[in-house]
């Protein structure tokens, strides 16, 4: 239930409904526009709100719907349904155009239906009527009608081809006539050198000078208006068009009856037409909608079948436009309200926005309920209201002698006795249009019975004996339209929580009133009063600091830990690279030791073979100097890339062992500013720069963290200076950034088929690196070259588990879904 009846002009929706209007193509769907109402139906109000999302999706995809040649047919089909009658040839056009759009809409949906699933699943479901039309009723108009002429074609049956081809024939005898006719006359002087033949009621007749006429036998058929002409139709072809006349009229009956058959066949199938044809307004419709709700910025919100208000960025959409045409931004309002807080009390200064809030609030409410997606953001929550009610404006009526006060209290009393716990009210300037005192305590005294019947609701206010109530009252609270005191103007943001001000005494000074009379009037309230309104302020601005201020610490305590985590995750990468670098350091040792071995029993076996020989044993000798020289450089080049060669000799374990470690192990040195400590478990030195009690700020390399102090060794060693050969911290932030920026999707589509295998072996050499599990490849349909390059270029790239067609309803063909290992 909604009241008033006016409810839509009260809140704006009037002008939402007249622009959704001129976004319909057709009169069909301008009629679903007019006939939408408030819907409380859960299921109902879901399903056309997900019926706008599907088509805006569509409407942003490669393909759209396809509803061109969208036109009103209702009436057409009407005409034919008594047998005997027939359609002219213009509305079977009409017609055969709407029944190619039935056949496209249902192509589209079975194209994007795989296996029963489908990305719109909602639009499908609309659109099953159209599965039902036979395609073979468009064949029967094309037939017998040529849509580029407009015309009924020859053919359409062997009687109409053969009455044209007599046509043809007694218009080629007549145009002999009138030819050979007419030369003659223009060479005897009876007509003017530049005359032709014209046509008058269907016959061809020459244009003759009133002062020759009887020198022209024949039959007088017309007269120019100057009467300086007068038409005749030559005795020698008054015969032959008699014969082309009666042709025409043949050829007319002819053609009535080809369109009456072809109505005949269509009879039969008008209640599929007609539902195909709802089914295309409807369509046409929720497109208007979709585009409506592009413009206006809306879009999908979480959605509850319960009263549920939680809206972020809220806009009126009239005014956002309005706004927009002007090159101004719209300020939008947040807006929360749960079961234990259902009523708002909005305070605050005049022209500050109280009643814009309000309007967007019913506005938005009615929209969604409407089946029209919110200009909201998406992560908003929306509930279902029973009922709206609204009392905005002033309804004082001479004929029901109302003033404005006894129309505010008419509609307070219908509120009580139909308000309900699923009732939304809006009420602007609550208790006004009366004596203060009374009118305040009149207005506090119905909404304690609001609350008490658990109806949500916002109101609007300047009294501060409804700012009181709702600050000792549990099921209100109350908010403000913020106020700017140092520019004098309002800010047109919603505070929830505080009471506003409504900043009577600084409008008054801005506009001009005299001082005295501001002084006066401060007198007479007292200095008390007067300071309310600052006290006020000052409190939703400290409260305002301070929500700004535990925002960007938590934003700075976010991005702290996730740098800290990725820090810990190189740290990770960078000991397994060390454990892989001293391995293969290891391995390459092996082989070293094993050639120098090899050269060794070599060298002995010359030895002996030369029996000791001064000159053999030398020049064995040079040749083992020589090796040796070549293992030395080997041996240098790995230590210059700090590989690990040399044996490290095990301890053996034992009590013993244990117990000398631990009678000569030395105590651990007091951690002070300026010492160099190792982190236990850890190699790296870093040096103290702060000790705070039982922690210290420490400085590695580039990076500063705080410990505990006893997780801190001093040591002799000094922290050790970057190489060229090391990982700068540098490096490291910009890898990290990269990986914080990567994103697990890339589109080629546009792009050259090198350009894009190109990007695509940067991406998947990306993914591999940061060990990403999936990406998607956006490379679209088209020809299909670009797909297949890219699929021939991942069947060579290893990393790659496996790769396939992402799921039609995200994409199909179109994306290819790529699975690493």
């Amino acid at each position: 239930m909604i009241y008033p009846d006016k409810i839509e002009e009260k809140i704006g929706f009037a002008a939402i409904r007249s622009q959704l209007s001129k976004k319909c193509h057709c009169e069909g769907a301008r009629q679903f526009c007019s006939e939408m109402s408030f819907q409380t139906d859960f299921e109902t109000v879901k399903a056309a709100l997900l019926a706008v999302d599907e088509m805006q999706r569509a409407n942003h995809s490669d393909e759209t719907l396809p509803l061109e040649g969208v036109d009103d047919i209702d009436r057409d089909l009407a005409v034919i349904k008594i047998p005997g009658t027939f359609l002219e040839v213009k509305d079977l056009l009409k017609v055969r155009r709407m029944l190619e759009c039935f056949s496209r809409i249902a192509s589209y949906f079975r194209r994007h239906n795989e296996d029963g699933h489908t990305p719109y699943p909602q639009l499908s479901r609309l659109s099953d009527p159209l599965n039902y039309i036979p395609s073979t009723l468009g064949l029967t108009i094309d037939k017998a009608i040529d849509p580029a002429s407009g015309l009924v074609k020859d053919n359409a049956s062997v009687v109409l081809a053969e009455i044209r081809s007599h046509l043809r024939s007694m218009s080629g005898r007549v145009n002999s006539i009138l030819r050979r006719v007419l030369s003659s006359a223009i060479a005897q002087g009876w007509l003017e050198a530049d005359a032709s033949p014209a046509v008058r009621d269907g016959r061809l007749v020459l244009p003759v000078p009133p002062m020759n006429k009887r020198k022209i036998p024949g039959i007088v058929h017309d007269e120019s208006a100057s009467g300086k002409t007068i038409f005749i139709e030559p005795a020698e072809v008054v015969e032959a068009n008699n014969l082309t006349r009666e042709l025409q009229l043949e050829e007319h009956r002819e053609i009535i009856r080809i369109l009456t058959a072809i109505s005949d066949e269509l009879r039969p199938h008008i209640p599929e037409m007609l539902a195909g044809a709802g089914v295309i307004y409807n369509l046409d419709f929720i497109n208007a909608k979709a585009h409506y709700a592009e413009a206006v910025g809306a879009s999908l919100p979480n959605l509850h079948d319960r009263e549920e208000m939680e809206w972020y960025h809220a806009c009126h959409p009239v005014l956002k436009l309005s706004l927009e045409h002007q090159g101004r931004e719209i300020v939008p309002i947040d807006i929360a309200l749960n079961r234990e807080t259902r009523i708002l009390v909005i305070s605050g200064p005049n022209a500050g926005g109280k009643s814009v809030c309000l309007k967007t609030v019913g506005t938005i409410q009615y929209m969604v309920q409407c089946g029209l997606l919110p200009p909201v953001h998406d992560n908003s929550h929306i509930g279902i209201f029973q009922d709206i009610f609204v009392d905005i404006g002033d309804d004082q009526s001479f004929e029901d002698d109302l003033s404005t006060y006894s129309s505010h209290l008419r509609s307070m009393k219908f509120m009580l006795q139909r308000g309900r716990k699923g009732t939304l009210f809006l009420i602007d300037e609550m208790g006004s249009g009366t004596e203060p005192q009374i009118g305040g305590a009149l207005a506090r005294a119905i909404l304690e019975q609001m609350n008490g019947k658990e109806m949500w609701g916002i109101v609007t206010t300047h009294y501060q004996i409804l700012k009181q109530f709702a600050e000792d009252t549990t099921g209100l609270i109350n908010g403000s339209m913020l106020y700017d005191r140092h520019l004098m103007q309002p800010m047109f943001k919603l505070s929830i929580g505080n009471p506003g001000s409504s900043f009577a005494v600084e409008i008054a000074r801005k506009i001009g009133l005299p001082a005295e009379i501001i002084q006066s009037a401060e007198d007479i309230v007292g200095k008390e009063y007067v300071n309310l309104d600052n006290y006020l302020l000052d409190i939703t601005r400290d409260k305002r600091y301070w929500e700004n201020k535990r925002t960007a610490i938590r934003q700075k305590e976010k991005k702290l830990e996730q740098m800290l985590a990725q820090y810990a995750e190189n740290a990770d990468q960078l000991r397994s690279k060390r454990r892989e670098i001293i391995e293969e350091a290891r391995t390459e040792a092996k082989k070293i030791l094993d050639s120098s071995n090899a050269v060794i029993e070599r060298t002995i076996a010359d030895i002996k073979e030369a029996n000791a020989e001064r000159e053999k044993t030398l020049e064995a000798r040079r040749k083992l100097k020589e090796e040796r020289i070549e293992l030395e450089r080997e041996g240098n080049r790995y230590k210059d890339s700090n590989l690990l060669l040399a044996k490290v000799p095990k301890k053996k374990k034992g009590k013993h062992n244990v117990q000398a470690d631990r009678e000569t192990s030395p105590a651990k040195r007091e951690v002070t500013v300026g010492a160099n400590v190792r982190l236990d478990g850890g190699s790296t030195v870093g040096t103290v720069l702060e000790v705070s009690g039982k922690n210290a700020l420490v400085i590695f390399g580039n990076l500063k963290t705080t410990v505990k102090t006893d997780r801190l060794t001093v040591t002799d060693a000094k922290p050790k200076t970057e190489t060229k050969s090391s990982i700068s911290m540098q490096t490291i932030d910009s890898g990290y950034e990269r990986q914080l920026q990567f994103k697990q999707e890339i589109d080629v589509r546009g792009m050259r088929a090198d350009e894009a295998i190109q990007a695509v072996t940067y991406f998947i050499d990306d993914a591999i690196r940061f060990s990403v599990a999936r990406v998607r490849i956006l490379h679209g349909t088209g020809t299909g070259a670009l797909r297949q390059a890219i699929r021939e270029l991942l069947s060579t790239t290893s990393g790659i588990s496996s790769y396939h067609d992402e799921d039609v309803r995200f994409g199909g063909a179109g994306i290819t879904v790529v699975n690493l290992k």
